[in-house]
């Protein structure tokens, strides 16, 4: 069995392959996100904090979790109140030993919260995943966003980009200072709803299946409390390993698919970039209401 240090972290059976046909090991996987930590720990930390756990790799049985395992000792827990209105003990991660004890478990995937734990009854980005039917093209996807881009420019809404990791996009816009759940739920129904309706063709806001098919599917769902969104830089569990990656939004003519960016090739994207992609977004000062004003105006 071998062992790999990480940090303050020891990974154990770091010789596992976890990415079969890819020759990926549970040490690889511990080495991409020591060398991508600091671009990925601004997104993460102290935000509720879920993963998919892979413990004998991506092609054996995976699983999502939102609680921690016995055996932790440097990520942080938070009490939460659920939605019937019970309490459950939720992840969170302080450090970048946090990300490590995490990966040594078998997390292969990070998915988070959009608010801190310091105040959970207020989000601070609003996620719209364009997730498309199988039929659907890459050139399609980016055409939607790039649209979804128009109508929040026209709300004057910043927003950034960036690739899923899995066959679509999602669009950011962060929301400063923090607004209610029910706000930024109701602000990203009616964004998609004004685009399934103004292009019946191409864009759905449901998630039936049977209505999706050809179609983009709109996903504003994940703008609720306890929703999750994949973290900038963190892997997935799917054939070469693809990274969730943020990008400029002039870089969309250039990237061939959501799963663009790999384990092998974002950390050489990184060391080319001059700046990170998403650099100020914490530093852009807008609000909803304004917006929702002019979207009931609008109606």
């Amino acid at each position: 069995m071998q062992r790999a240090t990480a940090g303050a972290i020891t990974i154990t059976h770091a010789d596992r392959v976890v990415y079969p046909g890819e020759s990926i090991t549970k040490g690889d996987v511990a080495a991409y996100y020591q060398r991508v930590m600091t671009s990925l720990l601004p997104n993460v930390v102290k935000r509720p904090l879920s993963v998919i756990r892979c413990p004998e790799g991506a092609r054996n049985t995976c699983f999502f979790q939102k609680h921690p395992m016995g055996g932790l000792h440097h990520v942080g827990t938070i009490e939460l109140k659920e939605e019937k209105g019970s309490l459950a003990t939720y992840m969170y991660a302080k450090n970048a030993s946090s990300i490590l004890e995490l990966v040594q478990f078998g997390a292969m995937e990070f998915h988070v919260w959009s608010t801190r734990i310091d105040r959970l009854e207020t989000t601070d980005r609003v996620v719209f995943d364009l997730d498309p039917s199988p039929r659907v093209t890459w050139e399609r996807i980016v055409a939607a966003a790039r649209l979804l881009k128009v109508q929040l420019d026209e709300l004057e809404l910043t927003s950034f980009v960036r690739t899923s990791g899995g066959k679509g996009l999602h669009v950011v816009l962060p929301v400063n200072p923090a607004c209610s759940w029910d706000l930024v739920k109701d602000f990203s129904h009616a964004i998609a709803t004004r685009m399934a309706t103004g292009q019946p063709q191409e864009f759905v806001d449901t998630a039936s299946k049977t209505k999706r098919a050809g179609k983009i599917y709109v996903d504003y769902l994940r703008n609720t409390r306890g929703a999750t969104s994949i973290a900038n830089y963190s892997l997935r569990t799917r054939k070469n390993a693809p990274v969730a990656t943020p990008l400029r939004w002039e870089e969309l003519s250039k990237i061939e698919g959501g799963d663009a960016f790999t384990i092998r090739s974002l950390p050489r994207r990184l060391s080319r970039l001059r700046k990170d992609p998403w650099e100020n977004i914490d530093s852009v000062k807008q609000t909803l209401s304004a917006a929702m004003k002019k979207l009931e105006v609008g109606a």
